[in-house]
Parts: C-alpha cells; sequence; structure tokens
C-alpha cells in the first residue's frame, strides 16, 4: 500500500506539471505523514543532510570548471585542435565535433554544457564548410551525451552518492565505454560522409598541428589533473573537482585572458544557478529515497524480483526498458536517485557488479538525453542552433539506433566497463 501511494502521488504531481524537484519531495513527505511513525520533521533533516555529503560536493565544483572552460575560450581551442587532428579526413569536421565532444567531456562533467560549449562554435564551422545544418545538430546532439559517459562525470557522482560506491572506479569504468562510444559515432559519421561526398579540410602541417596542439595544451591538461590525480590517490574526486574549478579559472583568466576578472562575478552566478537547480532536485530525491528506505521498499520489491528467478540478463533488460521510458520524462540525477536505490540491492543479489550497473545506468541517461520530450540536449541544440524543436528532433533520431546498440554492448559485455579498473587494481 505505502509504495503504491508513494508511486501514485509522484506520478500524479508530475502529470499535472509541478516540477520533478518538488514532486519527489511532497511525494516523500505525504507517505511520511500517512503512513510512517516518523515525524515529518526528519525529512528536513534529511534535505539538510543532502548539502553536506561529502561526494555530492563534487557537483558545484565540476560546474564551476567547466562554466571557465565555456566563457574561457578552451572549447574554440579544442576544437581548433581536433580539427587539425582529424579534419583531412572525408567529414572531418563532423569527425573533429565529435572528438571535440570527447576532449569538452573529459573537462567538464555535464551533457549540455558539451553540447553548448562545442555546438556553438562546431555546427556554425560545419556549415560554413557545406555541411547540411541538420547534420551537424544531429552529430553535436548525440556526440554530447558524452559528457556524462566520459570522466569526471556529475551523473557518476550521484550513482555513487546514492549506492555508495567507489566515485574513482566509477570514472575509471567510463573511459572505455567513452571512448568506445567516440569511435564508433566517427565510424559512423565516414561512412555516412563517403555516401554523401561531404567535404574534407586540407591536411594542416605537422608544424602547423603543433601550434594548435601548444594553444590547447592548457585545456587537455585538465584531463590529466583530473585521472591522474584520482588515481595516483593524491586526492579523492571531490579535491579533484575544486582543483579542477581553480585550474580553470587560472587558465581562463591568465592564460588564455579570454575571461576578464570582471567578468567572473556572471560565471560564478551561472555556475551557482545550475548548482542550486541541481542540488534542489538532489536533495528532493534524496527525501524519496529516504522514505523508500525507512518503508523497506527496496528490500520488498529485491526480495519479490528474486522471487520471480529472473536471471541476470533479463534483469537487465527489464532495468534498460525502465530507464529508458524514464529518460524520456525525467532529468538524469532524478532518475538515477529514485531507481539505484531499488535496483542496487537486487543486482547483488544476481551477482551483478555495482560499478557495472551504475555504467549501464549512465549509458541509458545518454540516450535519455536526445529522447523527447525531455531531452536536454535537444533544447540546447536547438537554442544554439536557431533549428525548431521537431527539427532538432529529427536531426538527431537517426545516430539514436547506434547508442542503443551501444547500450547493448555495454549492457552485456561487462568487461568494456570493468577491464580498466579491474586492470588498475582498483578497491571499489
Amino acid at each position: 500500500m505505502t509504495i503504491l501511494f508513494l508511486f501514485f502521488v509522484l506520478f500524479l504531481l508530475m502529470l499535472i506539471g509541478v516540477p520533478i524537484a518538488i514532486s519527489l519531495g511532497l511525494s516523500g513527505a505525504l507517505t511520511i505523514f500517512f503512513f510512517s511513525q516518523d515525524s515529518v520533521r526528519s525529512l528536513v533533516i534529511k534535505l539538510f543532510e543532502t548539502s553536506e555529503h561529502y561526494t555530492l560536493l563534487a557537483i558545484p565544483f565540476f560546474l564551476l570548471s567547466g562554466a571557465f572552460m565555456t566563457s574561457g575560450g578552451v572549447a574554440r581551442r579544442l576544437i581548433d585542435f581536433a580539427n587539425a587532428s582529424v579534419g583531412h579526413i572525408r567529414g572531418g569536421l563532423a569527425i573533429a565535433a565529435v572528438l571535440a565532444c570527447m576532449l569538452f567531456a573529459a573537462l567538464s562533467g555535464s551533457s549540455p554544457a558539451t553540447v553548448a560549449a562545442v555546438g556553438s562554435i562546431a555546427i556554425a564551422g560545419m556549415v560554413r564548410s557545406g555541411y547540411p545544418k541538420e547534420f551537424g545538430a544531429g552529430i553535436v546532439c548525440n556526440a554530447g551525451t558524452l559528457g556524462i559517459l566520459i570522466p569526471p562525470s556529475i551523473v557518476m557522482v550521484v550513482y555513487a552518492a546514492a549506492t555508495e560506491s567507489s566515485v574513482g572506479k566509477l570514472f575509471m569504468a567510463g573511459v572505455v565505454p567513452g571512448a568506445l562510444l567516440g569511435i564508433g559515432l566517427m565510424v559512423a559519421i565516414y561512412i555516412v560522409a563517403r555516401k554523401k561526398n561531404l567535404p574534407a579540410m586540407p591536411r594542416v602541417s605537422f608544424k602547423e598541428w603543433l601550434r594548435v596542439g601548444r594553444k590547447s595544451i592548457w585545456g587537455l591538461l585538465l584531463m590529466v589533473i583530473i585521472l591522474g590525480g584520482i588515481y595516483s590517490g593524491m586526492f579523492t574526486p571531490t579535491e579533484a573537482a575544486a582543483v579542477a574549478a581553480v585550474y580553470a579559472g587560472f587558465v581562463a583568466i591568465f592564460v588564455y585572458k579570454d575571461l576578464k576578472i570582471k567578468e567572473c562575478p556572471k560565471v560564478l552566478l551561472d555556475a551557482g544557478k545550475m548548482t542550486i537547480m541541481l542540488m534542489f532536485i538532489i536533495a528532493n530525491a534524496m527525501v524519496f529515497a529516504f522514505v523508500l528506505t525507512t518503508e523497506q521498499i527496496p528490500q520488498s520489491i529485491a526480495a519479490w524480483v528474486t522471487g520471480l528467478g529472473l536471471s541476470p540478463w533479463m534483469f537487465l533488460l527489464i532495468v534498460n526498458i525502465v530507464l529508458l521510458i524514464a529518460g524520456n520524462f525525467m532529468e538524469p540525477s532524478a532518475i538515477i536517485l529514485i531507481l539505484a536505490p531499488i535496483l542496487f540491492p537486487i543486482a547483488i543479489k544476481l551477482g551483478i557488479d555495482p560499478i557495472h550497473l551504475g555504467v549501464v545506468m549512465v549509458v541509458n541517461m545518454e540516450i535519455g538525453m536526445i529522447t523527447p520530450p525531455v531531452g536536454l540536449n535537444l533544447f540546447v541544440t536547438s537554442a544554439v542552433t536557431g533549428m525548431p524543436l521537431g527539427q532538432t528532433i529529427r536531426a538527431a533520431l537517426p545516430w539514436l539506433l547506434l547508442l542503443l546498440g551501444f547500450l547493448m554492448i555495454v549492457t552485456y559485455i561487462p568487461a568494456v566497463s570493468l577491464w580498466l579498473p579491474n586492470f588498475l587494481g582498483m578497491p571499489g
């Protein structure tokens, strides 16, 4: 009865247009009020506890780092480097856009930020060179999803907080899948470019490539600092996020000098707005998860699912279907915080590695970013290109099949996610 009431109220509130954060918090509060022995005051304590969660402290720092990188011209230099590296291949500008998304994803941790930073420059460049605008928009919209798969990833931080998993191991587990998806998109672009006879840029000299590479080195170094620092044990993922924010600010203001000191308050304000929006959703989702836990709902569902005698592959198939549907209507962090506490104990009982489950959930969230009606990347791409939303959806959907195929690979070949962290001997 408690389960039915909790989810009925949640979906009813969402259906009548109540914002997702308030829907989560209110459904949790009403369930406690009517069905639990706990005081509603315990929810207030839980809201404040969320703000003190050490792992979640990484989120505002990664958002600030991404804001500095976007405002400070790092994205433009990464795109120049990508163009110089692969622009001479048939369809090279589109392939370079994917490479730039991969590089920027390793700096920002956010999918919409990756689309905004790379798309605003790369799509215009492709159109000037003779590419159809829809083609460029579809590529960047899909490649931008790498922002939550390639580490550092804000969504991975949220999953780690919800399941008490290792953020560092999750980050490393995203490296190989992120690289594979990026390469898969590049190969698909090359095949389409050959068929459509899309243009290629002249090959740059080695000297020119080195010159462009030197300009982008400060941005590329941030990847080394974040992942190298975490793996070497020099600092935790949360500390890495703080270092990244300070480094990104220093590079944008004092090295590239694209950002004036007087412009910093605006960057801080933008990052602050994003942080407040995301943390408000997370705080209310934590309240929802708290109700789930106190009412023993995950354990009840786990016992019921285990009693059905599902094999691991069948369970993972159901997980994918549920997540793909949820991704159409909800923000990734909210989905993770609602469903991870339910799916996690079932996965453990079935012998599924929690890190593998985390990567599967993140790839599902990637697909949710490009599926209507709530796909954030669609809205960002539409805003960047000036294309109507319907046209943006049509441009992005052909590449969705590739992402769905990739989801099957990640789901049923755990080694894709687990090989690197296991090879590095990282503790769970």
